[in-house]
C-alpha cells in the first residue's frame, strides 16, 4: 500500500552514534533498530545549523539559513516564509504539530500585515505553517529576571498539576530535578545531580507524555491524509531522567572522549574559543562526563521505548500499512568530544544526525533494511513529504530534493556537498573573538573525503580529511600541502552562495515557462521582418484592416 500519511518523528539533541543500529556497543535500542530493518537507514544525514531553532527552520522550509533568515533561537521566521504546512495543504494533506518547533513568530511582520495571530491563517504563520494539536517546547526555566517560558507547555503543566505534582514549576521541580529525603529539590539544571531519578513517576514525564499526545491525535483523524510532526523534548537537556532509567548505565558504560590534547594544544582560534567556553570547560572534565552521559543514555533508552510502544500501536491500528514514519534529530551533542559541550560547532558528532525511512508502498520493498550513504540533508525532508502528498515540489523554493529515488532505490543521486551554517552573532563568544556582527558567522562544507569551515573575520580556513581522519582529530587548513584541496573545496562553497535563494515567488518551471511567454503573447521585439520569426508568433499582426484615418487640412 503507498503511503498515505506521514508520521515525522524527531528528537531534539539525539546523537546520530548514540543508537544501536549506528554503532554504539552498550546503549540498545531496538525499536529504532526495527524502524531500520523496516527502511533505509541513511549514513550521511546532515542538519542545515548546528543549533535547534535555524536547523529546525531549515527542516520546515526546506530552505538552507542563509535563505530564511532565522538564524539564532528565538530569531523570527519572517513572515513570508513558505513552510512545509503551506506546501502539504496546497497537495491536500493536513500537517499537524504534537511537540516542540523552537519557532518565534514574527509579530511585528504579521502586524504590518494585519495578520491576526487568532485567525486561521494568522495561527499557521504563528506556529511555522502547522495546525497545533499540541505545542510544548518544554522550557520552564527561572532566572534573577524572571522566567523563560518557551511556547507551548501550558498544557503540559495542567496535565502535571491535574496530576498532582505540586509547586509554582512542576515542570522543573518534578520532570527535571530529583528530590533528597528531606524533599530538598535537586535541580537537573546542576549536571552533579544528572544520576538523580527525577522526581516524577516515568509515565508522567515528557517522553510518555508526548508519545500518547501523539496516539491521540493520529485516533483523531478522519479520512484526509496528514502530516503529524511528533516531535520529542528530550534527550535535550536538563539530563535527568525518572527510573528506572536514571540508574541503566553507568560510567563502564561511556565510550572514550573522541579528543587529543594535540587537538586542543594547536586549535585554530575560533574552535579554541568554542573549546574554552563554559560548556566547553564543564565537559572536558572527567566527572562532568560520567555524570552525564549515563543520564543521556537513559534518556535515549526511554525515548527507544517510547516508539516501541508507538509502533507497535500503529500495528495493531493498521496504520504502520498507509504511513510513513521519517525519525531524526534537530543536531547532535558533543558529550565531551573536541573538548565540547552542546553542540555549536560542525564536527560530526553535532551536525551529522540520525535518518531513518520507512516507505510502505512496495515501490520502497527493494532497499528495506539498507544503509544508504549519499550525502542528503534535513531540508530534502519537506520536498520529499510533499512528493508522498502527490504535489508538484516547487523547485529551488524549496532547495532540497526528495529522497524518494533513494527510498525506492532508482540512484542518480549526484549532490556533491551538504552545507552547515552557523551564526553566532548573539552571543559572547562574538566579543570574546572581537567579532563584529557581520563577522561572527561560519560556514561549513563537506563532501565525503572533506570537510572545509569558512570562519569570517580573517581567520584561515579548517579542514579536516573525513577519509584518513574520521575522528577530526587533525586540522588541515594550515596545512600548504592541502593548498589545492582547500581552493576545490571553497569553489564548492563560493557555487554554493552563487545560487539565487531568494527569487521565492517562481518555481523554476515557471520560469522556463517564462522563457517563451511573452514572444506567445505578442511581444516580438527586434523582429525586422514578419518572415523572420514563426508565423504563429504574430498571427494576430498579420491580414489586419483598419479604417483610413487622414490628416485633417
Amino acid at each position: 500500500m503507498a503511503a498515505r500519511n506521514i508520521l515525522f518523528v524527531m528528537f531534539d539533541q539525539l546523537r546520530w552514534d548514540y543508537l544501536s543500529c549506528y554503532g554504539h556497543p552498550h546503549l540498545e535500542t531496538p525499536n529504532i533498530d526495527r524502524l531500520a530493518g523496516m527502511g533505509v537507514r541513511f549514513s550521511r544525514a546532515y542538519v542545515q545549523a548546528p543549533l535547534c531553532g535555524p536547523s529546525r527552520m531549515s527542516t520546515y522550509t526546506g530552505r538552507y539559513v542563509h535563505s530564511h533568515g532565522a538564524s539564532w533561537n528565538a530569531t523570527p521566521l519572517k513572515v513570508g516564509e513558505v513552510t512545509m504546512g503551506d506546501h502539504l495543504r496546497r497537495a491536500g494533506m493536513e500537517c499537524w504539530l504534537v511537540g516542540k518547533t523552537h519557532m518565534a513568530a514574527d509579530a511585528e511582520g504579521m502586524a504590518r500585515l494585519g495578520l491576526e495571530p487568532d485567525s486561521i491563517i494568522g495561527a499557521r504563520v504563528a506556529e511555522c505553517g502547522f495546525d497545533v494539536f499540541e505545542r510544548d517546547d518544554g522550557m520552564r526555566a527561572a532566572g534573577p529576571d524572571g522566567p523563560l517560558r518557551e511556547p507551548g507547555g501550558h498544557a503540559y503543566d495542567d496535565y502535571l498539576k491535574s496530576k498532582g505534582y505540586e509547586g509554582d514549576n512542576p515542570w522543573h521541580d518534578h520532570a527535571n530535578s530529583g528530590v533528597d529525603d528531606d524533599g530538598n529539590v535537586l535541580s537537573g539544571w546542576f549536571m552533579r545531580h544528572a544520576g538523580q531519578a527525577a522526581n516524577i513517576e516515568e509515565a508522567d514525564s515528557e517522553t510518555p507524555y508526548l508519545t500518547r499526545r501523539g496516539m491521540e491525535f493520529i485516533e483523531s483523524r478522519g479520512a484526509a491524509p496528514w502530516l503529524c510532526h511528533l516531535s520529542y523534548i528530550k534527550p535535550h537537556w536538563p539530563y535527568i531522567v525518572p527510573a528506572p532509567y536514571n540508574d541503566m548505565y553507568g560510567p563502564g558504560d561511556l565510550l572514550a572522549p573522541n579528543r587529543s590534547d594535540a587537538e586542543f594544544e594547536t586549535a585554530h582560534p575560533v574552535l579554541k574559543a568554542f573549546m574554552t567556553t563554559p560548556v566547553g570547560q564543564a565537559f572536558s572534565r572527567d566527572e562532568v562526563r560520567e555524570a552525564v552521559i549515563p543520564a543521556y543514555m537513559g534518556l535515549i533508552k526511554q525515548c527507544d521505548d517510547q516508539v516501541g510502544l508507538l509502533f507497535d500501536w500503529l500495528e495493531e491500528t493498521g496504520r504502520m500499512q498507509d504511513t510513513m514514519i521519517v525519525l531524526t534529530s534537530d543536531h547532535g551533542d558533543f558529550l565531551g568530544d573536541h573538548w565540547m559541550g552542546e553542540k555549536t560547532f560542525f564536527h560530526d558528532a553535532a551536525i551529522k544526525v540520525p535518518l531513518i525511512i520507512y516507505d510502505p508502498s512496495a515501490a520502497a520493498d527493494a532497499t528495506r533494511g539498507t544503509v544508504c550513504d549519499e550525502l542528503v540533508e534535513a531540508i530534502d525532508l519537506a520536498p520529499t513529504f510533499v512528493e508522498v502528498a502527490g504535489g508538484t515540489v516547487p523547485g529551488h523554493v524549496l532547495e532540497g530534493r526528495s529522497l524518494l529515488p533513494l527510498l525506492h532505490g532508482q540512484g542518480g543521486w549526484d549532490r556533491d556537498r551538504v552545507i552547515c551554517e552557523y551564526d553566532f552573532a548573539a552571543t559572547p563568544l562574538a566579543d570574546r573573538l572581537g567579532l563584529s556582527v557581520r563577522e561572527a558567522v561560519m560556514f561549513m562544507v563537506a563532501d565525503k573525503r572533506w570537510k572545509l569551515i569558512h570562519c569570517e573575520g580573517g581567520f584561515r580556513p579548517i579542514l579536516f580529511d573525513l577519509e584518513n581522519d574520521p575522528d577530526e582529530l587533525t586540522d588541515l587548513g594550515d596545512d600548504p600541502a592541502h593548498a589545492e584541496v582547500i581552493a576545490a573545496m571553497y569553489d564548492k562553497l563560493f557555487a554554493w552562495t552563487r545560487r539565487v535563494s531568494q527569487r521565492t515567488t517562481r518555481t523554476e518551471d515557471q520560469l522556463v515557462e517564462l522563457r517563451k511567454t511573452l514572444r506567445r503573447r505578442g511581444v516580438v521585439l527586434g523582429v525586422y521582418d514578419e518572415n523572420d520569426v514563426p508565423l504563429d508568433l504574430t498571427v494576430a499582426y498579420r491580414g489586419r484592416t483598419a479604417p483610413i484615418r487622414r490628416p485633417r487640412d
